[in-house]
């Protein structure tokens, strides 16, 4: 049974931009040195830009909210507290066999385990030792991989490959990846699940048309 999922993620939690904002600035700071670029303050990002960057890795990240389908089924979400929504998650996959989702080899799975780990929480007994090898389609299925079959030099975003497919795209009006903190400040909370949940259902529709299979609900 295949699970269908897409994750939101936003930065990290407010007490520790300082320190991630330090971190950043060694790490500038010794690329500088190693570069001979000592000075050049126009390469440094905000520490308003480094904090937000944070949504982008597990690290210090955190899930806002998964949403996900099993087979057939309804997409649904989880959303809440974070270690909540993991708990959940893993529950629901230790009944699937197959992660399905687009660009999930690169962020989304990696995302799940980091803050897994962090939050002390066992991810499902079957998929505790997950295989990340690449050039395979089980147990993860990997939309934008399987697509350019694994050319490392090739990727496409879920939006493009939709209008390649002809799909209704989940992109178009509302709110997109680079504008889920915005909508999280602004309180817009359903918004951000429900996109999730659209990105969910095409990610569906394009496997059932990569795999020739006939998309019904």
């Amino acid at each position: 049974m295949n699970l269908f999922f897409d994750i939101e993620t936003i930065p990290a939690e407010k007490e520790l931009k300082d320190t991630i904002v330090e971190l950043e600035r060694k790490k500038e700071a010794k690329k500088a040195e190693s570069e001979d670029l000592v000075g050049d303050i126009k390469k440094q990002r905000s520490p308003e830009n480094i904090y937000r960057a944070t949504s982008l890795s597990g690290d210090f990240g955190r899930i806002f909210c998964i949403a996900y389908a099993v087979g057939d089924d309804s997409v649904d979400v989880l959303k809440g507290e974070e270690k909540g929504i993991l708990t959940k998650f893993w529950e629901i996959a230790n009944l699937t066999d197959c992660f399905v989702g687009h660009n999930i080899y690169n962020f989304d799975l990696p995302y799940i385990y980091k803050r897994s780990i962090i939050h002390k929480i066992k991810p499902a007994n079957r998929h505790l030792n997950l295989s990340f090898a690449r050039y395979r389609s089980n147990p993860i299925y990997d939309t934008m991989y399987e697509w350019e079959k694994w050319n490392p030099k090739a990727t496409i975003s879920l939006d493009k490959l939709a209008k390649v497919l002809g799909l209704p795209t989940s992109k178009d009006g509302g709110i997109d990846g680079s504008k889920v903190y915005d909508a999280y400040l602004e309180k817009r909370f359903d918004e951000i699940c429900d996109y999730c949940k659209k990105d969910v259902e095409l990610t569906r529709k394009v496997y059932k048309r990569m795999n020739f299979e006939e998309f019904k609900l």
